[in-house]
């Protein structure tokens, strides 16, 4: 199997994917965003979202949580878009910019609804918790997109009237 392929540390978030049915939060989320605990700051906050292997809607927030850190996280707090932590002082801690308005998912949530509510939203990514308020994972527009389009979407000529390849 190719589970046993793959380093166990590979091998366990993708374990933890397949277990959510397909088309819903779970089956499509990443279970690695950055994570931090309300007591960090925004100088460490900053500084995680730069790394440079981050993709940029991993990258456009931090979400905020209790210990542990790796998911299932402890309880879920909330998120730091990047533009509040450019607007923050550097020693400022999350706890005290955090966002705490918007509703999480379930990994149940059908994508028609994490579709919709990034949409009216305009938000890039959504937490994902569990039954008991922690963190699994996250759903970027990445991930929403990725499974709306076509397998072969990338192979594809550009749209009608554009410059062709």
């Amino acid at each position: 199997m190719l589970f046993e392929l793959m380093e166990p540390e590979e091998a366990n978030p993708v374990r933890q994917l397949m277990k959510y049915h397909k088309g819903t939060a779970g089956s499509v989320m990443t279970s690695e965003p950055v994570i931090l605990t309300p007591d960090s700051t925004v100088a460490e906050a900053l500084a995680r979202i730069r790394e440079p292997q981050l993709p940029p809607a991993v990258a456009a927030q931090v979400f905020v949580t209790r210990a542990p850190m790796a998911t299932p996280t402890g309880r879920y707090l909330g998120i730091v878009h990047f533009q509040r932590l450019l607007r923050e002082p550097p020693a400022e801690i999350l706890g005290g910019v955090l966002d705490s308005g918007i509703d999480p998912l379930r990994p149940e949530t059908p994508l028609v609804e994490v579709t919709r509510r990034m949409a009216t939203y305009d938000l890039v990514a959504l937490p994902v918790v569990d039954g008991a308020n922690r963190l699994v994972g996250a759903v970027t527009v990445d991930d929403v997109l990725d499974h709306s389009l076509p397998p072969d979407w990338r192979d594809r000529d550009t749209a009608p009237g554009g410059a062709g390849g």
